[in-house]
């Protein structure tokens, strides 16, 4: 079982010599990131240009008022001892019924709003793109309530067996109609935490089929010891290839199940993750929080990798404790 008590990040030998294609500072915005990221990803065998399952958009629902919408994120989850077991065990863990389709109903809405003013020319732009929002909870006070909920942050501290956390960042990701392919990846590469104590909860605003192209999970969480030594290259997609390789050389399990309505998945920085293309003719819409163990600091070297990230954890150098205005603690809640 993975040992939860703020670790040291693993980072491997020959670290920087394997990441010398990328070992230079992101100087672009975290969309420009996303739209180099994605290109990384293997589409040989995709069918993605085929002919797209026709969607409709979520049923409408009953709005919650703001106070019950409030009560609803700060009521404790029943998580059990075998979810924490799982969860250590796998590197990742699905709940049921984490929202009420009126919270995601609102959270879907906040979104899209955002979307729209963000990109003047959203619906003319997305085809076949990965859109990306981030640090939405700064300016919206709705999605602040998701991004700071209690609810959410205290399964983030009892799945990590940490007593406080804090946030990294929230984001907003938009796999649109017709995008490919996510590549494999574990989160250790793009946080710059010195930590292996964070986790990812990846809150789906609308229900998730297969055709949309579901978070997809690798376990046990070991498994990132069969590809650790890859060698990251920022120009190609040889990366994404070689761990699908492994992983059907070792016969890796692999999870691929459609989302339900209020299911949210949470995910270990060192479980390695996909997500296939959205082969439907709707946007798949996620809110992403990353949390972490207080106390990080932030790693000496971070590199193009980890993005944007000193607009994530701003006035905090490498080697320092992670405390920013940005990165509050989330659990304990402070009322």
């Amino acid at each position: 079982m993975l040992k939860q008590n703020n670790l040291k990040k693993e980072i491997h030998p020959n670290f920087n010599e394997s990441h010398k294609n990328a070992n230079s500072a992101w100087d672009k915005d975290n969309q420009a990131w996303w739209d180099w990221y994605v290109s990384l990803a293997d589409n040989s065998n995709s069918n993605v240009n085929n002919t797209l399952l026709e969607l409709p958009e979520p049923p409408k629902v009953k709005y919650p008022s703001k106070i019950n919408l409030k009560q609803l994120l700060s009521k404790p989850y029943n998580l059990t001892e075998h979810d924490i077991k799982t969860f250590q065990k796998n590197g990742f863990i699905k709940l049921k019924n984490v929202f009420t389709p009126g919270a995601l109903q609102v959270l879907r809405r906040e979104i899209l709003t955002l979307l729209r003013k963000t990109f003047t020319n959203y619906y003319e732009m997305k085809k076949n793109r990965f859109l990306s929002l981030e640090m939405m909870w700064v300016e919206n006070s709705v999605i602040r309530e998701f991004v700071l909920s209690s609810r959410i942050a205290k399964i983030c501290a009892d799945l990590l067996s940490v007593k406080k956390i804090r946030l990294y960042h929230d984001n907003a990701l938009v796999k649109e109609s017709g995008c490919g392919r996510t590549p494999w990846h574990y989160d250790d590469h793009h946080f710059p935490l010195e930590t292996n104590d964070v986790i990812t909860a990846w809150i789906p605003a609308q229900a998730i089929p297969i055709e949309m192209g579901p978070l997809m999970f690798a376990k046990p969480i070991e498994v990132y010891k069969l590809v650790k030594d890859i060698e990251f290259n920022k120009s190609d997609t040889s990366y994404d290839k070689k761990i699908s390789d492994i992983f059907k050389k070792e016969e890796v399990s692999i999870v691929e199940e459609p989302f339900e309505l209020g299911e949210v998945s949470f995910h270990h920085n060192l479980s390695f993750h996909t997500a296939s293309e959205n082969k439907t003719t709707q946007s798949r819409i996620v809110l992403a929080n990353t949390y972490f163990a207080d106390g990080a600091r932030v790693v000496n070297n971070p590199t193009m990798i980890s993005g944007d990230w000193k607009k994530f954890i701003p006035e905090t150098k490498p080697g320092q404790i992670v405390s920013s205005k940005f990165n509050p603690v989330c659990w304990p809640a402070i009322n």
